[in-house]
């Protein structure tokens, strides 16, 4: 091994460390980042990268959409567009046993369309669904392992935040994955709707009868997130805006419906801009970590060392494949999803172009396995904030309901790495 292999070493371990030690995700890289790339290249060249890495990311126009995206997301949490959901999800499936569960995922998919956020899903739904699941005799762990799981569909469903980051690291056509997103994330609503069956049938009590007059009503309250999934997502796979104005679009049109519906005063506005901009700094906090970070991952020849290393073992693209994503399953339970999207993709990207796996394919391949992070310990995102909102039900309780939901994301993630056409069948269309 060469100096340079174990300087990366130990920026690796220093890596881990700090996150040991609770340090923000977004600083360790930074630190590691700068800190390494010093000791290859000495402190003015680092010193210089520090410098020009944050203001050349928070100005870069590619990554305007995630703000944007972000703040469409919080305006239609504030607009009551969550609860408009849910009420048409219950009023179409909620007589039919188990219905209530079937129409919290519903509502997770259609709120996952405008918001992009697996974690603001799942806190919403908690507000929402959790409480009429109860009132209807279904048990904490069926009730509160449902919104775990209909929360993953956040960062699939397009538009992802996590997906729009995939494309900036990997430098793909944001556009193509969000569109990519679209048949992966309807079938993962029926196959969670099929494990609600499968698992829990015995246990799914049924719901109120609605007259055929309330269903058409709750489709009405609806047609707000019709509007936007297909001026955003209609509006990309057709060419006419390119994903950042989209966003943009988005988040106007969020708060002009939600101020002509008068959801939205001065107050609800102001606040909502104050979280989305404490969420997007987050983020961007995260991503310039992530750029010095791959300063450090490139002087040092990480991505190609590891690249070759793989190659070499000679075990065929497949196994290769299965391999990396069951490193990217195993560090899901240390970090969250967006962090191993940013610190690992880099590193193994390499090695998928030189197998010759589609970059689209592989990106919403990459997002199915870090959603399992959100769901399984000890990191468990969705759980952690379920259990934050509704502290009478424990941690264990969650994590027993959501046993089913995993099992049914993994046979997913074999379906669509068996199948990739699944996958690309709409961007081979664009």
């Amino acid at each position: 091994m060469t100096s340079l292999d174990w300087i990366a070493i130990g920026g690796f371990v220093a890596l881990f460390a700090m996150l040991a030690f609770r340090v923000p995700i977004g600083v360790a890289m930074s630190l590691v980042g700068v800190g390494g790339f010093a000791v290859v290249a000495g402190w003015k060249p680092a010193l210089n990268q520090l410098a020009i890495s944050p203001m050349r990311t928070i100005t870069d126009y590619n990554l305007s959409l995630i703000p944007m995206f972000v703040l469409m997301g919080v305006f239609a949490t504030h607009s009551g567009m969550s609860r408009e959901l849910f009420r048409a999800g219950q009023a179409w499936l909620g007589q039919l046993r188990g219905g209530l569960a079937l129409a919290t995922i519903s509502a997770c998919a259609g709120f996952a369309a405008i918001s992009g956020s697996s974690v603001a899903t799942a806190a919403t739904m908690s507000n929402v669904a959790l409480p009429e699941m109860r009132r209807f005799g279904y048990s904490d762990k069926l009730a509160t392992g449902v919104i775990a799981g209909g929360g993953t569909l956040g960062i699939l469903i397009p538009p992802s935040v996590v997906l729009a980051i995939y494309g900036y690291i990997t430098e793909q056509d944001v556009g193509k994955l969000f569109i990519a997103g679209i048949i992966p994330g309807l079938v993962a609503v029926l196959m969670y709707m099929a494990c609600v069956y499968v698992a829990y049938w015995k246990h799914l009590p049924r719901g109120a009868k609605v007259s055929g007059g309330e269903r058409l009503q709750s489709l009405r309250a609806i047609w707000a997130v019709a509007l936007l999934f297909i001026a955003i997502i209609g509006g990309i796979y057709a060419g006419v805006v390119t994903p950042t104005e989209a966003a943009a679009a988005g988040a106007f049109l969020t708060a002009l419906i939600g101020i002509l519906r008068g959801r939205l005063n001065t107050r609800r506005i102001m606040e909502s801009l104050v979280e989305a901009l404490t969420t997007s700094v987050a983020i961007y906090t995260i991503l310039i970590g992530a750029m010095l970070f791959n300063y450090f991952l490139v002087i040092t020849q990480t991505p190609q060392k590891i690249a070759a290393f793989l190659v070499h073992l000679d075990l065929g693209p497949y196994p290769t494949l299965w391999l990396i994503l069951g490193f990217f399953l195993l560090m899901g339970c240390i970090l969250d999803a967006m962090a191993m999207v940013i610190l690992l993709v880099p590193i193994v990207f390499p090695v998928i172009t030189q197998l010759g796996f589609d970059p689209i394919w592989f990106g919403i391949i990459v997002v199915m396995t870090v959603e399992l992070g959100l769901i399984t310990p000890p990191i468990g995102m969705n759980v952690f904030v379920i259990n934050s909102i509704n502290k009478d039900v424990s941690l264990v309780t969650i994590f027993k309901g959501i046993i089913p939901f995993v099992i049914t994301d993994l046979l997913r993630l074999i379906l669509f790495v068996a199948f990739p056409a699944i996958v690309m069948f709409l961007p081979n269309s664009m």
